[in-house]
Formats: C-alpha cells, sequence, structure tokens
C-alpha cells in the first residue's frame, strides 16, 4: 500500500511570502524568515526519522519495501536541496565580503 504524499514548495513560500510582506518591520520580516528556516528543516529532520521508523518495520516484515524506498528518496532529495541552499547562502555571504565600499 502505497501513501500519496504530497509536497508543494512552492505554496509554502509563496504563503511564508504574504504573510510576511504585510506591514512588518525589517528585524521581523528577519524574524519570520528564520522561523520558515527552521521549519524547513524541522521538516527534513521529521522525514528522515519517518525514514528510520519504516526501515525498522521493514525488518521486522510490518512495511513494504516501496515505501521504505520512496520515504528514503524523498529524505534524500530534502537534504540535498537544504544543502544546495546552505552552499548559496554561504556562497552569497562571500560574494557581499568581497564588495568593496
Amino acid at each position: 500500500m502505497i501513501q500519496k504524499t504530497t509536497f508543494n514548495p512552492l505554496t509554502t513560500i509563496q504563503s511564508a511570502q504574504n504573510t510576511a510582506m504585510k506591514d512588518k518591520t525589517p528585524a521581523e520580516m528577519t524574524q519570520s524568515f528564520g522561523d520558515f528556516l527552521q521549519n524547513a528543516l524541522n521538516s527534513v529532520q521529521s522525514q528522515e526519522k519517518n525514514v528510520q521508523v519504516l526501515t525498522d518495520k521493514y525488518m521486522v516484515g510490518q512495511a513494504d519495501i516501496s515505501q521504505v524506498m520512496i520515504a528514503s528518496s524523498q529524505a534524500e532529495l530534502s537534504l540535498q536541496l537544504t544543502s544546495q541552499v546552505r552552499n548559496k547562502v554561504v556562497e552569497a555571504y562571500q560574494e557581499i565580503m568581497r564588495m568593496q565600499l
């Protein structure tokens, strides 16, 4: 039995942008962006925990291998995306630090 999983990052980002832009100060916007990043990291962590749970269930015969593989692939893609976002942020920071005033 395969469960349908839905993850639409564009909807999440758009709703976060709409919420963050309504009459907020820069400090409040920074805080809400930080909250958005924290929620995204928590989502990646929960996906990895789900893979561990499914793997344990598979080992005792309570889960199908396709469930484990799908969850594993989703967690891997989420981790790769998180890693790429981190790389881009570091790269942007380094570029800003190289700027001359």
